[in-house]
């Protein structure tokens, strides 16, 4: 195939297909109408001397050989857009970007208020669209354009990824007032003695779990959740106890009836990081983002 012939406008609306997986969809996604999209995708079944796309009740299934195309043409697009993004002057003040940003719920209360409010100011335009963080770095949609950012704790993060430390965290036991094993103090054998709520909060493996471990020592987690915030309500409510992020920790305190101790050990701070592909290092919009989160962020909570 002679690439100088094809119409390179034609593989845009073949990644929009493969994300969509619908004509309609891609075509709302393109700005294009559908029988625009509909005639592209004929086009390209010409030209590839393949369907690409087949109708399996009321969704479209892709062929072998468009999913073997997709990765290929996504990271070529991708490639296209920083290169002639590179160096762009970027006015924030005047910008109406959209950034997608995953991130859990406890890092959306202590980062996004102050953000959104700092934003206000510099960049009234920018739009943030938050996404929930899971228990592991999503790598593929970070890599295929769904996600500008992550923030969070990662223990590894594969070396195509940049990381920029936003701030640093401790941890706090809670507990709810009056809880009929806990003292003015918490040992260790305190600690294991109590049921225990574990909030994964993006993570496969929390840091007190590895240490307990190290020390062949088990916690009793009889109860697990992705939510920080709903946790919080449990523990005020409950007998279970939670190891929280010191800020959070110290906001639920102030609005429910909940008890902060210690550890009984000492796990010193860990770093949350920001996680951006590392090809957009360039993207000066996206930078300039970075730059904004790590300033209303940098505080390390003692």
């Amino acid at each position: 195939m002679n690439i100088y012939n094809f119409d390179l406008n034609l593989l845009r609306v073949l990644d929009a297909l493969l994300r969509e997986r619908n004509v309609s969809r891609a075509a709302e996604r393109l700005s294009l109408s559908q029988p625009a999209v509909s005639n592209a995708l004929n086009r390209l079944r010409e030209l590839l001397d393949d369907p690409l796309l087949v109708r399996v009740g009321r969704a479209m299934q892709p062929t072998p050989r468009a999913l073997s195309l997709e990765a290929p043409i996504r990271d070529a697009l991708q490639q296209i857009e920083h290169t002639l993004n590179a160096g762009d002057f970027f006015d924030p003040a005047t910008s109406r970007q959209r950034f997608v940003i995953a991130v859990t719920d406890y890092v959306e209360l202590i980062c996004m208020p102050a953000l959104m409010a700092h934003l206000a100011e510099a960049a009234p335009g920018i739009q943030l669209a938050i996404e929930h963080l899971t228990p592991s770095l999503p790598a593929e949609a970070l890599d295929n354009g769904e996600l500008d950012l992550v923030l969070g704790r990662f223990v590894e993060v594969p070396t195509r990824f940049h990381t920029r430390r936003w701030s640093s965290e401790t941890l706090r036991v809670a507990v709810r007032r009056e809880h009929p094993l806990i003292g003015e103090r918490l040992d260790l054998s305190g600690f294991l003695r109590l049921r225990h709520l574990w909030v994964h909060g993006g993570q496969t493996r929390g840091m007190v779990d590895q240490w307990l471990e190290d020390q062949g020592l088990e916690r009793d987690v009889v109860y697990t959740t992705p939510n920080y915030l709903q946790a919080a309500h449990i523990v005020a409510s409950s007998d279970l106890a939670a190891v929280l992020p010191t800020q959070l920790a110290r906001h639920f305190a102030k609005l429910l009836p909940l008890q902060l101790l210690e550890l009984p050990f000492d796990l010193g701070t860990f770093r949350l990081d920001i996680v951006s592909v590392a090809q957009r290092e360039r993207d000066a919009a996206l930078q300039w983002l970075i730059e904004q989160i790590v300033a209303v962020g940098g505080v390390t909570a003692q």
